[in-house]
């Protein structure tokens, strides 16, 4: 079926339906450019969410969590998801959108081309024109001719014409007829003339242009389904990758373990002391048998005291320690960790030589291959100079003796650490206690060997020789919280203070 056979007449209504089919190629156009424009935008916003959450902190700060390894895996995974729909949107800028564009401007092009039989499309004026004229011409003779026969009959058949009047009139119709002759024989012609264009009009030039256009319109269509089939493919080549991030994703899940995320959280603060003993009893009642000569704990507000150390001042960081949700104070950076708890002190210590460890053998290696290069310069001289490597070996066996001096240094805090945990709990009493304890019961005491100022926020006014409770041991700023037997709790400058305990105490650690 064809638009030249089927269509011969409808030429308008051709030329508006493939207007029409360019102007759908180019809104289909613009429908895939506001498409991949999408996909860029949530390209871009993707990426921005994964930046945003993706931790800035540095290595050593990040946590190790199983949840949140999962969740940094996720992160990942969703980056590169972002990035196959920076690949979809490119390759349908490339693919789809910009082939539309192209194909677009050669079918209007093409259309123009072909379009440009309008002038063309109706036969040729000047044809018609002189058909017209030599049809208007020969009815013309003849209405001459029939009027000339008419005269010559008239005046044939009258009896009072003359002889030179009716020859007159024959001779006038001779002439007419004659006219009339020529002129039915040229509107035949050019009769036959027109008659031939038209024909090839309607049944070659017009099937030629309509086929043009039929074939044009197909090929547009025929772009169109390509582009539809090219547009889905764009995504179906990513799929396969896309299946793979969300499988990441899927596997970073089931990666959570909830128990080695709780042992995460005991390895890193565990403090390695034990918990406080029970509280004592005491004895109030043997104070009233005692006379003012006895060994009774009784000292004037502001007798014999001495302030503290300034350093060892009391602030509020340090009371916050008190509070099991309280502040955590910021502790000071020492290079060997004793503001931390001996548990995590250990661990801290043990890692820097295990990384010490592996500095040194790299050094030992890089040593051993100096050594093997020197022995090969020194028997193929032509190799080298020997002695051109000579201070990178002493450079290397320079840096390999600090190294062993770093462990060594580090070895020596780590034994004191693994020693004082070890030991915990044996030491027995140093000093003496001075009142009595019920049998079977135990505590952890401290004997003021100095005088103490309690007039800082916080501490605790002892004198010489007063016994008091420890609640809470030395965190490593040099000040450890007592109980008086009256009762009264404050901290107190643990260099002041002897440390000593009873039998069966739980928990508490002696500091002689």
């Amino acid at each position: 079926m064809t638009w030249g056979t089927e269509l011969w007449d409808q030429f308008e209504n051709l030329d508006k339906h493939t207007q029409w089919g360019i102007d759908f190629l180019e809104r289909y156009a613009k429908f895939v450019k506001e498409r991949l424009e999408i996909e860029q935008t949530y390209a871009k916003q993707l990426r921005n969410l994964v930046k945003k959450y993706c931790p800035k902190r540095s290595k050593d700060d990040e946590p190790r969590f199983s949840s949140c390894m999962s969740f940094y895996s996720i992160l990942n995974e969703l980056n590169d998801y972002a990035g196959q729909r920076e690949v979809v949107a490119e390759e349908m800028g490339h693919n789809v959108y910009g082939e539309l564009m192209r194909y677009s401007q050669d079918l209007k092009s093409e259309r123009k081309h072909v379009s440009g039989f309008t002038s063309r499309t109706i036969i040729p004026g000047c044809t018609h024109c002189r058909l017209h004229y030599s049809k208007k011409k020969f009815e013309r003779e003849c209405k001459e001719a029939e009027k000339s026969q008419i005269s010559y009959d008239r005046l044939d058949n009258d009896i009072n014409a003359t002889k030179s009047e009716v020859e007159k009139a024959k001779s006038q119709l001779y002439l007419r007829t004659h006219s009339a002759d020529e002129s039915k024989n040229e509107y035949a012609a050019q009769l036959q003339n027109f008659n031939g264009e038209q024909w090839k009009h309607f049944n070659v030039a017009i099937p030629q242009i309509f086929k043009n256009l039929q074939d044009m319109d197909e090929r547009r269509t025929v772009k169109l389904g390509e582009t539809y089939r090219n547009f889905a493919e764009v995504e179906r080549r990513v799929v396969p990758i896309i299946s793979k991030c969300l499988e990441g994703m899927v596997t970073a899940a089931k990666a959570v373990d909830q128990r080695k995320d709780s042992g995460i959280v005991v390895e890193s603060f565990k403090s390695g002391f034990e918990p406080p003993g029970d509280f004592p009893f005491e004895d109030y009642s043997q104070n009233l048998s005692r006379t003012g000569s006895d060994n009774t704990i009784s000292t004037p507000k502001n007798e014999g005291v001495v302030k503290p150390d300034p350093k060892h001042s009391i602030s509020k960081a340090a009371k916050n320690k008190l509070w099991l949700f309280g502040k955590k104070p910021k502790a000071p950076s020492l290079e060997d960790f004793s503001h931390l708890p001996p548990e995590q002190r250990r661990k801290r210590l043990q890692a820097r030589i295990d990384e010490l460890s592996k500095e040194l053998q790299k050094e030992v290696d890089q040593r051993d291959a100096l050594n093997k290069m020197k022995d090969v310069y020194e028997k193929n001289p032509q190799m080298g100079d020997p002695q051109s490597l000579q201070p990178k070996i002493s450079e290397t066996m320079c840096n390999m003796e600090k190294l062993r001096s770093e462990i060594h240094k580090n070895e020596s805090w780590l034994s004191e650490v693994e020693g004082k945990v070890s030991t915990r709990g044996d030491r027995r009493p140093s000093a003496d206690v001075n009142h009595h304890t019920p049998h079977g019961r135990e505590r952890s005491e401290g004997t003021e060997t100095r005088c103490l100022c309690g007039q800082n926020e916080g501490t605790l006014l002892m004198k010489e020789d007063d016994v008091l409770y420890i609640i809470e041991e030395d965190k490593g700023d040099g000040w450890t919280r007592a109980r008086k037997q009256s009762g009264e709790e404050g901290y107190v400058p643990t260099s002041y203070v002897e440390i000593a305990m009873e039998k069966n105490s739980k928990g508490a650690v002696t500091y002689i």
